[in-house]
């Protein structure tokens, strides 16, 4: 009893504490301390529901019997909408929080939210390579499921809480996308509900021009309602070199070969100023050599962008063998390195044996609990911008971050770019090769202002016909947003499929301008 006494003693005080000070003090400047108590107890109880949830619907097989009916359901909706007289715009109920985009939506007050309950695994047809989803189900179950029966996507994000809607609607990349492309690119069908309540599905063949348009639409063309996405043969580890390189020139020249070699299953870099880096390169394979097995997804393990800062710190390259799934998921647990400015301690040995099982806190979570006055802080003061430009565009972009925003470590990532109909696409007729620029963190240039250096940041994007991934805020006014985007073939398929009146467009929904 004595210890539940202890713990009962010490919430008390806690309590007491937040009492005098007042909880949102304690939100701004000890949040540590509100995550470490509360929502990492919290997201661990959400990790296990969801994944014993996802366990038992396809061991049982109830998903693809419920399937029709919850989609006949949001058709139902959508009808009904429409017989009221389609007063206001249409959106999915799920709540802004839930989103791992830090934005928050407020149009879900104002818009008609449309009930959609998807988040379960279809069907694995391991003989056509494909795996049938709904638009809820998150990375971290599709890589447990698909792992665990000897396959894998092409393509699978980093973070857990990612959903193939949102990678579908607005984009996903990962260190295999100079092989693949985008999230998108891997997709071979989706299936929507449209606004006037009909279904269809469409792929590159079959309604083409709304299967190209859908990806980065945001939700602004129809509700997704099941995506079909390629799956390939999965191996046991990951056999991962770290070089580390110094000077800007050879940063820039290393990645852009590595990128460029096809045999290279994953290539990823972390920039740790503006002439550091360590570039990886990685193959899978079901063989590791012994005495360098590295279990990097372990609770206990130093965070993935630490570890890798020792190999520039020593000056030294590495080879280790990593876990496929702990692999695809080394940014997870450090949510790649901003959990550093919510618990500042949370690497620190001690803290990682002893409650390092519980990271990371939900995304959702902390995005429900930050309050009014720690978001405007986190907008003003934190930026978190993933940027795509043409990889021979990198060391013009690299000085342009580190001038406009000076972020580090900066996160780069290669992928390939089809010359296909849509939003995004290079400005030639030829595949491109491109860099998905992460820089996540606290600004350390002097006098930084969000809006004025982000619309500079913006400025320079466009300049060299790159892309600005719309989950994070974007300044942009329409015409800088059209300019970026390529909007013929989206605004042609509005207006045929009465999407005007259903809902809003894309720039109204994710730019600041529009939401202001």
């Amino acid at each position: 009893m004595e210890p539940a006494v202890s713990l009962a003693v010490c919430a008390l005080l806690f309590l007491l504490w937040v009492r005098v000070k007042g909880l949102e003090f304690v939100l701004i400047h000890q949040r540590w301390v509100f995550v470490c108590l509360f929502l990492l107890p919290l997201s661990l109880i959400f990790d296990i529901y969801y994944y014993l949830r996802a366990w038992v619907v396809f061991r049982l097989s109830s998903a693809p019997r419920l399937h029709s009916q919850r989609v006949r359901d949001i058709q139902k909706q959508v009808r009904e909408w429409k017989e009221q007289g389609s007063k206001t715009f249409m959106c999915t109920g799920r709540p802004g929080w839930l989103t791992v985009s830090l934005r928050v939506g407020k149009y879900k007050k104002t818009h008609k939210n449309i009930m959609i309950n998807l988040m379960d695994i279809l069907e694995v047809d391991t003989k056509k390579q494909i795996v049938r989803v709904e638009p809820l189900v998150s990375m971290g179950q599709v890589t447990a499921l698909l792992t665990s029966i000897g396959w894998t996507l092409p393509v699978l994000p980093e973070l857990d809480d990612l959903t193939v809607g949102g990678l579908i609607m607005g984009t996903g990349i990962e260190s295999s996308s100079h092989k693949y492309g985008l999230f998108q690119h891997i997709c071979t069908a989706y299936e929507l509900v449209l606004a006037d309540g009909s279904f269809v599905r469409c792929t590159p063949s079959e309604n083409s021009d709304l299967f190209y348009a859908v990806p980065w639409s945001c939700g602004t063309l129809g509700f997704l309602v099941a995506a079909e996405i390629r799956i390939i043969p999965a191996k046991k580890y990951v056999k991962l070199q770290f070089e580390p390189v110094r000077g800007l020139e050879a940063i820039c020249n290393k990645f852009t070969q590595e990128s460029q070699r096809r045999e290279n299953h994953f290539v990823e870099g972390l920039l740790y100023s503006l002439d550091e880096a360590v570039i990886m390169t990685g193959v899978m394979t079901d063989e590791a050599e012994p005495g360098k097995l590295n279990s990097i997804g372990c609770y206990y393990k130093p965070w993935f962008f630490k570890h890798v800062e020792n190999y520039l710190k020593t000056n030294q390259e590495g080879l280790e063998y990593i876990p496929l799934r702990q692999y695809y998921h080394r940014h997870t647990r450090s949510i790649f390195w901003e959990l550093q400015d919510i618990i500042p301690f949370g690497n620190n040995p001690v803290f990682r044996y002893l409650f390092g099982w519980l990271v990371p806190p939900k995304i959702s979570l902390l995005k429900l609990t930050q309050g009014e006055t720690l978001r405007k802080l986190y907008e003003q003061h934190h930026v978190v911008q993933d940027m795509l430009v043409p990889m021979k565009c990198l060391k013009q972009a690299l000085h342009t971050f580190h001038n406009d925003i000076h972020v580090y470590p900066i996160w780069l990532c290669p992928f390939i770019l089809p010359s296909q109909p849509g939003l995004v696409h290079p400005k030639g007729d030829e595949a491109e090769l491109y860099v998905d620029i992460g820089a996540y963190g606290e600004p350390r240039v002097k006098h930084f202002e969000a809006r004025s250096c982000m619309r500079q940041l913006e400025k320079f994007v466009r300049s060299v016909h790159g892309f600005q991934m719309l989950y994070a805020d974007c300044y942009m006014d329409r015409e800088e947003f059209w300019e970026m985007f390529d909007g013929s073939l989206y605004h042609k398929l509005r207006k045929q499929l009465g999407c005007q009146d259903a809902f809003p467009e894309v720039y109204d929904k994710v730019c600041k301008a529009a939401r202001h």
